[in-house]
């Protein structure tokens, strides 16, 4: 891989945050300088993930996605994904880089064959969650195509799912607020994975729009409407930290919601994005913000966090 000194590749963190105002920006997470900027003409950009191997970035958005390359400033997309009706509202990769699978609001998720910029009908040896918004989470088997269903909340739509790094939880969040938590079993080989219902939250007032366990898996971070992102142990899921971006000011409207979240590499710190323009970084321990990320003119709705380091 070829990495050009001074591009977003050649940094050892890449923070990208994107939103409403069509613009994908890059920053160095330590000083908070925003150091690259691409503009996303086609639409808003609703999920931010970057490749396994750091070398490429996915913004998804309005019936696209489109693959910035980090390792050099061109500033156009170096592939494009077309074809899909509706919002694509998640993006992420397999390990290995070989997939990339997507989710949105035709109630599709897809997956995508990187090397050869299709659609692909040959992924297998997975469990593949996705949902929708009547309240359903639908579990594929994508060796077999069998799919099965969890709904925790009838008619309440769920709005993010996240499997913890050492598959042995799922979360999900939904428009009242709760949080979901099952625990995997199984799934070695051509074993079904179980999911055993664990603990339910009653994790915000208002909508949870996004749920992050830490790499870790020690933690279970929520964001929701209500201005706050919330951080949960794993160890029982009792809350450990609530991080808010509510004024203290009585003459100030809400600053709006908080739509996205990623932890670092090590667990202690984490990322969210929101409303008021504005991603932040803080300290998971004490909720200190240590780190404000300014220049979007629209809310940001979506971010990538990636600090690991590549052997």
């Amino acid at each position: 891989m070829n990495v050009n000194q001074g591009t977003v590749g050649s940094d050892p963190v890449i923070l990208a945050t994107a939103g409403y105002d069509h613009t994908v920006r890059f920053w160095q997470a330590h000083s908070g300088i925003c150091t690259r900027t691409v503009q996303h003409q086609d639409s808003q950009v609703n999920s931010l993930e970057v490749t396994p191997d750091r070398s490429m970035i996915a913004a998804a958005g309005y019936q696209h996605i489109r693959m910035y390359d980090l390792n050099s400033n061109n500033p156009n997309p170096v592939i494009n994904y077309d074809g899909v009706s509706k919002n694509i509202t998640s993006v992420g990769f397999h390990e290995d880089g070989r997939w990339m699978y997507t989710g949105g609001e035709d109630c599709m998720a897809r997956i995508w064959d990187l090397r050869c910029h299709n659609i692909s009908s040959h992924f297998h040896y997975m469990h593949f969650p996705n949902l929708d918004q009547s309240g359903v989470i639908h579990i594929w088997d994508l060796k077999t195509d069998h799919n099965e269903q969890l709904i925790p909340e009838p008619e309440v739509s769920i709005n993010s799912v996240h499997i913890d790094p050492d598959a042995s939880y799922m979360a999900a969040v939904n428009s009242s607020g709760n949080c979901f938590v099952w625990n995997l079993a199984g799934g070695m080989g051509d074993e079904v994975t179980q999911l055993i219902p664990k603990t339910k939250i009653p994790a915000h007032k208002r909508y949870s729009l996004r749920c992050k366990f830490s790499p870790d898996s020690t933690l279970l971070a929520t964001c929701s409407a209500d201005q706050t992102c919330k951080i949960w142990r794993t160890s029982n899921f009792s809350l450990m930290t609530e991080l808010s971006i509510k004024s203290n000011n009585p003459g100030e409207t809400s600053r709006g919601w908080m739509w996205d979240c990623a932890f670092s590499g090590d667990s202690q710190y984490i990322v969210t994005a929101s409303s008021d323009n504005l991603a932040r970084l803080w300290c998971v321990e004490t909720g200190e913000i240590k780190r404000e990320y300014s220049g979007h003119q629209k809310a940001v709705v979506c971010l990538a966090f990636n600090d690991s380091v590549l052997g």
